[in-house]
């Protein structure tokens, strides 16, 4: 096999998935042809492949070079170029489909062989089947589509690496393109988390493109993005509408109450897939803010009427407005309640603060309109 116009020298060193081979004299010359294509022998990144028995190993150059000498034949023979690195990735038997990962491993003397054109088909997969997103095509090889297996890569965790300039974000934008196209995937529904705005105006067509302070006069529309608070976890919702706590006390107070109001509304309007045993502070549950905060007011400010029957929250001491009226504000439109101060006099009717007062007069005021 050692005449065969595809041969480029014998392993020589075999350590894991990495292996050296000692560049045969006839593949010195850098350009090989094989079936009337021209080859470059010792590009980086090209593939290679190992003959054992009725299969093939395959592998990836990636070190030519002196660099590439065994330490052992560097302190025997010196540094010599005529050496390779290869990175083993897969197998295949002969004229089959490759398969990643290794059943065995090579020895010393298996002949190496550059790969062809028409062999890297077997390696890049199918382009008629259904579940494979063309992206483009291989860099060594531009007649073969450079393809993606959709169930694979929406199944498992992926990620798109390379320096800067190589082409990230093209080559995210061809995945999301390919499968967004509602011909070939009518039920693909993708969120992306565009936290650079790279992909507006290449999705401009498929996509609602959304953004805080939104400009609807750009040639691709913004719209603008609310995330209504309930659908903050609590401690995004402490950050945004409480502020600090004094202590955990009070933290757990404000907890407790959200949960109660989230359960009401659950209890109002159900929601599929939710309930009150799976309910917590952190569901996106809708409830009222407004009526939480007026709870909280009125628990932190009120007084009432000490003497009178009932519980002290039944007997609230607002203050008269010049109609007459009790002063009760309006939890909807951020209006609080005014309370009368307290009275201890003698002969006077007295007036006392609510037993058990929150401590939360700061975080309830910055409520306030």
């Amino acid at each position: 096999m050692a005449n065969e116009e595809t041969y480029l020298g014998d392993v020589k060193d075999v350590k894991g998935t990495t292996i050296s081979i000692s560049l045969s004299k006839d593949s010195l010359t850098g350009f090989v042809y094989i079936k009337g294509q021209g080859y470059r022998v010792g590009q980086i990144g090209s593939f290679v492949r190992i003959p054992i028995g009725f299969n093939n190993l395959f592998g990836i150059i990636s070190q030519v070079g002196a660099s590439a000498v065994p330490e052992r034949v560097v302190e025997k023979e010196g540094s010599s170029g005529s050496w390779m690195t290869i990175q083993l990735i897969g197998e295949g038997a002969r004229n089959g489909t490759f398969q990643r990962g290794l059943s065995q491993y090579p020895t010393i003397g298996d002949e190496v062989h550059l790969v062809s054109e028409s062999e890297l088909k077997n390696i890049y997969g199918q382009p008629d089947k259904p579940y494979f997103v063309k992206l483009g095509h291989i860099s060594n090889a531009d007649s073969i589509p450079a393809l993606v297996d959709v169930n694979k890569l929406i199944t498992r965790h992926s990620a798109v690496v390379g320096t800067t300039g190589s082409g990230k974000s093209t080559t995210v934008a061809s995945i999301v393109n390919a499968l967004s196209d509602s011909e070939r995937y009518p039920s693909a529904r993708i969120i992306m988390l565009d936290l650079h705005g790279e992909y507006g105006q290449a999705l401009q067509e498929k996509a609602n493109i959304y953004k805080i302070n939104g400009d609807a006069t750009l040639e691709f529309n913004e719209n603008s993005l609310h995330i209504p608070f309930w659908a903050l976890n609590f401690d995004e919702l402490c950050g945004i509408s409480f502020g600090e706590f004094n202590d955990e006390k009070d933290k757990n107070i404000v907890m407790e109450r959200v949960q109660k109001y989230k359960l009401e509304s659950l209890a109002k309007y159900p929601k599929k897939g939710a309930s009150a045993d799976t309910l917590s502070v952190n569901s996106p549950i809708p409830f009222s803010i407004h009526h939480l905060w007026y709870e909280l007011f009125i628990e932190v400010f009120g007084t009432y009427y000490r003497g009178k029957p009932g519980k002290p929250i039944d007997n609230l001491a607002y203050e008269i407005g010049p109609d007459g009226g009790e002063l009760r504000g309006n939890p909807l439109e951020g209006i609080p309640p005014i309370f009368k101060n307290i009275v201890t006099e003698a002969g006077e009717v007295k007036i006392n603060y609510l037993p058990g007062s929150l401590n939360l007069g700061k975080q309830v005021l910055l409520l306030v309109h």
